[in-house]
């Protein structure tokens, strides 16, 4: 138990518990009263009963909180770093470019990925997700949930790149935001209006 990331929280919490010993504020339950001894760990279960127990609880939690994001949150790379992983993808992705064009002499270079690109991933995945390309005979499989999330993404696309588009690109971004919403609006009602057809089932006793 000693080694889990909470029993260094504890740790912390000692050096209160050394500065109230001090003070000369001994714990009731245990006899012994050395400041620095290692059974201070299961001393903090007992300060509960003691008329200060907010003060001691609140630096375990946010010390908690702190331990837990150092441990989720690896530290962001430096400008160097960037610099150079982003060589090294240029360098990676031409080698393969390089690898397809000369399977296929004859197609040509691709164009550069744009903001256009990123607008029509979006737009594909949404319709897609609503059913479009279903091929004839086959039933459509519709994930309504998920639509509504591309398309708040790209709500959210649209807001936060608020007047750093050129004229092109945010006509572009508005247009396929109000054809996806569109088409889910028309999706949600022929949903709703199915459900309200729906024969209501019998009333019990009754057949």
């Amino acid at each position: 138990m000693s080694d889990t990331p909470k029993f260094e929280v504890i740790d912390r919490r000692k050096m209160k518990l050394e500065e109230e010993q001090g003070s000369a504020q001994t714990p009731a339950a245990p006899p012994e009263s050395k400041p620095t001894e290692p059974a201070a760990g299961p001393r903090l279960v007992v300060p509960e009963s003691k008329p200060q127990p907010a003060e001691e609880r609140v630096p375990l939690a946010v010390a908690t909180e702190e331990a837990e994001g150092e441990i989720e949150l690896p530290p962001a790379p430096t400008a160097e770093e960037s610099l150079q992983q982003k060589s090294a993808y240029d360098a990676s992705a031409q080698r393969l470019e390089d690898l397809v064009r000369a399977q296929n002499p004859a197609m040509g270079a691709p164009p550069p990925v744009g903001f256009e690109h990123l607008v029509q991933q979006l737009y594909l995945s949404a319709m897609i997700q609503m059913g479009a390309g279903t091929q004839e005979g086959q039933r459509p499989r519709v994930d309504i949930l998920g639509a509504r999330q591309t398309i708040d993404l790209m709500g959210v696309l649209a807001e936060k790149t608020k007047g750093n588009l050129t004229e092109a690109e945010s006509r572009t971004l508005d247009t396929v935001l109000f054809e996806v919403r569109m088409a889910f609006l028309e999706l949600t009602n022929m949903i709703t209006l199915q459900g309200v057809q729906a024969p209501p089932p019998p009333p019990p006793g009754k057949r």
